[in-house]
């Protein structure tokens, strides 16, 4: 199994960035799909963005395409999230998760992954 821990979350305000990042320890990291998840006080956990085991593919939540960045360092064990224009409504714990052999596949959906992180949390100020 792997272990993930997130790291880089904080208090930003309106319009400010943040790049998340999370480490990976255990099995071979490139034998794991990548995603970020959000939990925000009061709605379900919901996809932002997933990477494929090589970075060649990434998928975006409509939320957040053209603001957030998803990448990956196989060398590092780390999957980081790049966070641009950053609003309010981007408030929420985020997770990382790892789905083990998927291939060039990448998914949205929590089910689809094995492995979860302990979530950090961001905070966007007004």
């Amino acid at each position: 199994q792997v272990q993930l821990v997130e790291s880089g979350g904080g208090l930003v305000q309106d319009g400010g960035s943040l790049r998340l990042s999370c480490a990976a320890s255990g099995r071979t990291f490139s034998d794991y799909a990548m995603g970020w998840f959000r939990l925000a006080q009061g709605k379900e956990r919901e996809f932002v963005a997933a990477i494929s085991w090589s970075g060649g593919r990434t998928y975006y939540a409509d939320a957040v395409k053209g603001r957030f960045t998803i990448s990956r360092d196989n060398a590092k064990n780390t999957v980081y999230l790049q966070m641009n224009s950053l609003k309010p409504e981007d408030t929420a714990v985020y997770y990382c998760a790892a789905r083990y052999k998927s291939g060039s596949y990448v998914y949205r959906e929590v089910s689809r992954y094995d492995y979860w992180g302990q979530g950090t949390q961001v905070t966007v100020s007004s």
